[in-house]
């Protein structure tokens, strides 16, 4: 990885699973060195250039569909879960303050005192004026998922590709846990992922970013070095378009 090459990108939307910042086998549901050494990550790309909007999931503390299956009402369970975002944005505020990157978070769920409400504008100002802007809390609303929320946040925010952080290492014909053989894509279109029926990202998420044409970049974040190289444009994992 070159320090000196130019962004491929101006501004993207880096999706992140809320489980990756869980430590394997680990009660704690957040590992302050894994959030430390992602947000260095993210750190060395703004310091290249890149704005970035962030997007993170509530995984590892909470699961609104999983709830609602043991009888909990889903749009509660799915307000729980949208709680469970804010936190993980919270401890990545904090973890890119250290590395001495100026961040915002903003919330789709009013909650003054730990985080700004989400207004579109405010949000493009902030990345235009070199702030990363974490957005918390989903869209605000039940039953859309946090990949529906990065779909939706990063073409408000005119973000020029969607970014997804996976614990694989792009999209394949099969899932590769489970095949042996599995072909990884390095290209694919987005009628190809529909026709294949590959879930890359729930339905709505999908759609939107392809109705918006936002290419979708898929990758795995547990490769030290990988967010990095993903958001300064290095070929990496899987593009979609």
């Amino acid at each position: 990885m070159s320090d000196t090459s130019a962004p491929a990108y101006r501004r993207i939307l880096l999706k992140l699973s809320g489980e990756a910042l869980r430590s394997p086998g680990s009660m704690d549901n957040i590992s302050p060195e894994i959030v430390a050494r992602i947000a260095e990550e993210i750190a060395q790309a703004h310091r290249a250039g890149v704005q970035i909007g962030l997007v993170v999931g509530g995984g590892n503390f909470w699961r609104g569909a999983k709830a609602s299956v043991r009888g909990m009402d889903r749009a509660t369970a799915d307000y729980v879960g949208m709680l469970a975002t804010v936190m993980n944005a919270l401890a990545l505020q904090s973890a890119l303050e250290r590395a001495g990157v100026p961040c915002v978070v903003q919330s789709a769920i009013e909650m003054k005192n730990v985080a700004e409400s989400f207004i579109r504008l405010k949000a493009r100002s902030y990345l235009d004026n070199n702030k990363i802007v974490i957005f918390a809390a989903g869209t605000g609303n039940p039953f859309f998922s946090t990949d529906t929320t990065a779909a939706l946040r990063a073409s408000e925010i005119n973000a020029e590709v969607v970014m997804k952080a996976t614990s694989v290492d792009g999209v394949y014909d099969a899932d590769p846990k489970k095949v042996s053989g599995a072909k990884r894509f390095d290209t694919i279109s987005y009628q190809e992922c529909l026709e294949r029926q590959l879930k890359v990202m729930d339905s709505t998420a999908f759609t939107l970013c392809m109705d918006n044409k936002k290419p979708i970049i898929v990758f795995d974040m547990h490769t030290p070095g990988n967010i990095t190289r993903a958001l300064l444009g290095e070929p990496i994992g899987t593009t979609i378009s």
